[in-house]
């Protein structure tokens, strides 16, 4: 055991942490006599020569720094937010309540049904110091009032200014403020498994709240929840409430959204799953346009991922790429020389595992932009060069509301294309008719007709557009056979008129 300074010090020479450093070394063994006392000691010694016993790891150096996490956490926390939605639902009232009979002898009251509250907590990050937040899609869907509250207890009124159902992402401006802290954004394509990272949120709504993990994984799809499926994945602990908040690694840099957990429970299990910030960049430049919806590229193809199988007869070495399975004639894709049959490897650089990657690299690129793409044709490799464009509404949409007495009422329905596909945030099937809103309490609704619905048949009468719906209209029935599809499933369903 060490008792006295003369000691200590023969201890630092024997492990080598006591280095000569001139006159300052000279002063300080001078003056060592003096302190009996082991911690001054240390404090002194860290002070003058940044080292300490092996037991000791106080951070000294700016690489040492990181070895604590407060000071990440001081630069990234005063940007992550609490958010709180609501919407107010009219009460349903049964029609019994109203009738005298019933009040007169079971002495019931009239009068309006009570309104119910439907509540949501979340959290949220600040990238823009004009009150610009990124949360969750699912935090808000469905809310019509939100509010905000910082890390410094002030809580600001929110409007929502951009949904995005593909991405599970959504922006909301705050109201009247201005001057706010922002986080720094990363590149999520720069990070690597076994990063040190921390989670920032409002689990389970018990305030503003920091947790520490490694990236466990990359590219991890299959999630779901979200149509461009490319998540980091994180042991730091997430739990309901975090939804929304950041993911930010050891320079306070914002490299992902956090936004699902994998659990049993509904509590953490270490498996938690955050939205790439490289894909929140897209989000937040529509925003910044003024756009409600987020324009991405259209590729003008469909692809499947490379199984084993399909990986030996296309003459690679591993099941990786995304297959091309069709090609859209006039499209991007055939125009920069793409065909059925073709295997692409890498985009820009960057290796693609499997269509889902594929669709995720692709998202993140502007419009207007042309990418490099690695392909596999015939066992052979090349690169061809393929041109950004926005999606195009191959045919016009001719909108039509539908009334009348037959089941489709207060549907309405629009003519097929990529551009629709994307307002809609749903996969386009190429052409047909397909579902664009639905009135609450109309026969289409009370059928259980959806927004997104696909109408292939009505009295087997195929449909290929909102005339021929229209025209069928016409025919009375008592009873109508509807064909709909339903993300890509088949339904049929007699009902009637």
């Amino acid at each position: 055991m060490i008792t006295d300074g003369r000691s200590w010090a023969a201890h630092c020479r024997l492990c080598g942490l006591f280095r000569r450093r001139g006159s300052v070394y000279k002063d300080a063994m001078k003056n060592v006599s003096r302190f009996h006392s082991p911690v001054v000691l240390l404090t002194l010694l860290i002070a003058l020569f940044g080292v300490a016993p092996p037991y000791a790891q106080t951070p000294t150096t700016v690489a040492e720094m990181k070895a604590s996490f407060a000071p990440v956490v001081k630069k990234a926390t005063p940007a992550v937010v609490n958010v709180y939605a609501a919407r107010v639902q009219k009460g349903a009232r049964n029609p019994l309540l109203d009738d005298p009979f019933f009040q007169y002898f079971f002495g019931l009251e009239g009068g309006p049904a009570p309104d119910r509250v439907q509540r949501s907590t979340g959290s949220g990050v600040i990238i823009d110091s004009d009150g610009l937040v990124v949360t969750n899609q699912h935090v808000i869907e469905g809310m019509t009032e939100v509010k905000v509250a910082l890390s410094d207890k002030r809580e600001f009124d929110a409007d929502i200014i951009l949904r995005d159902p593909k991405t599970d992402l959504a922006v909301l401006r705050l109201r009247g403020v201005r001057g706010l802290p922002v986080v720094e954004l990363g590149n999520s394509d720069a990070i690597e498994v076994g990063d040190l990272v921390l989670a920032i949120g409002n689990p389970f709504g018990v305030g503003q709240t920091v947790t520490s993990g490694i990236i466990s994984a990359l590219s991890r799809t299959q999630v779901g929840g979200t149509d461009y499926q490319l998540f980091i994945q994180t042991d730091a602990a997430i739990n309901p409430g975090n939804s929304g908040g950041a993911l930010v690694d050891v320079n306070g840099r914002l490299i992902g959204i956090n936004t699902a957990i994998y659990s049993k429970t509904g509590a953490s299990v270490g498996i938690g799953f955050a939205i790439p910030v490289n894909m929140v960049k897209v989000v937040v430049a529509s925003a910044r346009q003024g756009s409600k919806i987020v324009r991405r590229p259209w590729f003008g193809a469909r692809m499947q991922p490379v199984t084993t199988d399909l990986a030996e007869s296309l003459g690679l070495e591993r099941p990786v790429g995304a297959l091309i399975v069709s090609v859209v004639n006039k499209g991007p894709a055939a125009d920069a020389g793409l065909k059925a049959g073709d295997v692409i490897l890498s985009l820009d650089g960057q290796p693609v595992d499997d269509a889902d990657e594929f669709g995720f690299r692709l998202a993140t690129k502007a419009i207007g932009d042309r990418v490099e793409l690695m392909i596999n044709r015939g066992g052979k490799t090349q690169t061809l060069t393929v041109r950004m464009d926005p999606a195009p509404e191959i045919v016009p949409r001719d909108q039509k509301a539908l009334s009348g007495r037959w089941p489709l009422s207060g549907a309405t329905i629009a003519n097929m294309s990529p551009a629709l596909a994307e307002e809609l945030a749903i996969e386009s099937s190429g052409e047909g008719v397909v579902v664009t809103a639905i009135k609450p309490g109309s026969p289409a609704d009370d059928i259980g007709l959806q927004k997104g619905d696909y109408l292939v048949s009505i009295d087997k009468n195929d449909v290929k557009s909102t005339r021929d719906v229209v025209a069928l209209q016409q025919e009375r029935a008592y009873y109508w056979t509807l064909v709909i599809r339903r993300k890509g499933e088949l339904l049929k369903s007699k009902v009637g008129g």
